[in-house]
Formats: C-alpha cells, structure tokens, sequence
C-alpha cells in the first residue's frame, strides 16, 4: 500500500532520511520593512482549497499568507490578523483553525527592548475557504505559574496535534533573556488538552521540556516542539537554544517519543553546520514545519545570520529528502 500521509510513515523512515536543503534558500526573505520573515507552518496541496502549497509565517507587523504552485516560488503576502506571530495552520473535518501567539501593539512590543514586560498568548481565528477569518478569540492564557517571570508572560509557539477524539495543543512559555541577541527566547515547553478543537483547553500542571544545562542543544533554554504522530511512534523537532564558544545558537533536533510527553533525543536533523547551508543561517535555525506530499518530506524553517540585533536578519527556506513510498 502507498503510504500518503506523514502518520503513514515510521521513525526510520525520518531518522535515515537524507535531507539536502534547497539551492535557492531562502525561498522567503524577511518582507515590508520588517527584519524578520519567520516560523513557516504550511498547507500541502491536498489539504488545500485551491490545490496549492499555502505557507504562513509571521513578521514584526502580523502573520500572513503565502500562496505557491510548487511550495518553491510564493505569491505576494497577504495579511491575515496583526498583533500575531508564530502560527499554525490546521485542516480538522474541513474547516481551518489557525493558532497564532497574540502580542501587544507594536509600539507595546518595542517598550521590551527599553525594559518593559512582555505579554503574549495564543489566540484562533478559524476559516472555511483560508479568504474568510472569523474573530480572533483567546485559547490558552496564563494559568500555571512557570508561564510568567520577571520578563514578563509569554505564551507562545502553538502547535496542534489530534490524538483520536483529544487535541494536545504544545506550546512554549516563560522566558530566557539571550545576552548576545538582547532579547528573550522560549524558556519551557508545555501542552494543553481539550476535546474540542477550538475551546476548552487545559494546561499541564508543569512543562515536559525543561533547559538543561548540561545539554548541547538547549542548555539556554528549550525553544518551540512540533510533534507528529507517526505509524509506529511520536516524533518532535526542537529547536532549543544553546550557547557555545562564547555565542548563542539554535539547531533543529529530531526526538522520539512513546507518548508524546517523554521525547529522547534522536539527532540533530538541520544545523547550521548542514552540507550547503550559507550565511543567512549562519547561526540560528529556528522554528521548523514538516510536510510529506507525494513521497518527499521538505522541512521548512526560518533561521538567522547573525545574533547582532541590528544587523540580524530572519528569512525561510527548506530542505527536502525523498522517501520509499
């Protein structure tokens, strides 16, 4: 039987994957004025209502939509809500569900870089056709006390998996101030349960992942996880932030896990080490979303030249692996 879905496929199918990045990376460089074009999350054609690959993303104006015929070469951006960043984008029973990180006014935004407390948490809006979006309504707000610091609350990075008649909505929260970047970046990673996709969530009682200061790979702090069910287990791709020689850095590294809470490390799937990569992901590699449509994965990610805030800029490309079908 051919297998079409990424649930189709199993641990080894992603672990001996050979992934090798695209040529033209980035495929989306940072946009409007904004320094940062970031964290992808992606329809593949058959979930599409158009037949095309649709990528969302976020700048420091709002999250917006991105249209293209091979997933290589997109459309011109189409804002879809302001105040949001970091989304993902969900087919369930036909109807979409786009999870966004909802922040303060930009002007709100930018009083963190002199001091002030950031606030974000993770809101919906919901659509039939991607044209048409309903009212952005709160589904995860503050409510455990590791979600809330001295930087102020931070709620972030949703990303929605089913799990029969439950939805585990994963998300980063608390934060760790980066010296070398001048801001912070997600200190733990958490979930929330509901059997309800749109409402109803509630969250654990303490974070799954938790930075490691022994680690190599977040010993700063944890990042954002995507999970993915697959035929014989759970997968996740982390992106934490550790620091060496001096510098802070992020890597993508693929996990395994029985139950989707307990993840063990696999490898590192995409660094920016990787054979091919050049300067725009000279020394981070950020959030991540992976597809499988018609027997290739490609892994989409943003990542980031430099930590100097001035001088950074984020943009979006892909690698992609072909898979035994």
């Amino acid at each position: 039987m051919m297998r079409e879905k990424l649930s189709e496929l199993c641990y080894n199918d992603i672990f001996d994957a050979n992934f090798t990045l695209y040529a033209g990376n980035p495929v989306i460089k940072n946009f409007g004025g904004s320094f940062v074009a970031a964290d992808p999350s992606l329809l593949t054609p058959d979930a599409s209502p158009t037949g095309q690959w649709h990528l969302f993303c976020h700048t420091f104006t709002g999250v917006y939509r991105l249209d293209s015929a091979d997933g290589v070469t997109f459309s011109k951006p189409r804002k879809i809500c302001g105040r949001a960043m970091r989304p993902n984008i969900n087919l369930i029973d036909g109807r979409y569900y786009l999870f966004y990180e909802r922040t303060r006014t930009l002007p709100g935004n930018a009083l963190t870089l002199l001091g002030g407390k950031w606030k974000s948490e993770i809101y919906l809006t919901q659509s039939c056709d991607l044209e048409h979006w309903t009212r952005s309504e709160p589904v995860i707000t503050q409510s455990r006390p590791f979600e809330k610091d001295k930087y102020g609350q931070m709620i972030s990075n949703p990303f929605l998996l089913r799990v029969g008649d439950i939805f585990k909505l994963y998300y980063s929260c608390g934060q760790t101030f980066i010296k070398d970047c001048g801001f912070t970046e997600p200190k733990y990673i958490s979930y929330a349960t509901s059997t309800r996709v749109g409402e109803g969530y509630v969250s654990r009682t303490e974070p799954i992942i938790k930075p490691d200061p022994q680690s190599e790979y977040f010993n700063l702090c944890s990042g954002c996880l995507k999970v993915y069910k697959l035929s014989d287990c759970y997968i996740s791709l982390q992106n934490g932030i550790f620091q060496r020689d001096g510098k802070s850095h992020s890597a993508i590294l693929l996990l395994r896990s029985d139950d989707g809470d307990n993840f063990e490390f696999g490898k590192v799937l995409l660094s920016n080490q990787m054979q091919g990569s050049s300067n725009w992901m000279a020394q981070y590699v950020y959030a991540s979303h992976l597809t499988f449509y018609k027997g290739e994965l490609r892994l989409y990610f943003n990542a980031r030249n430099t930590s100097n805030p001035l001088t950074g800029r984020e943009g979006i490309g892909f690698c992609s692996a072909e898979v035994d079908v």
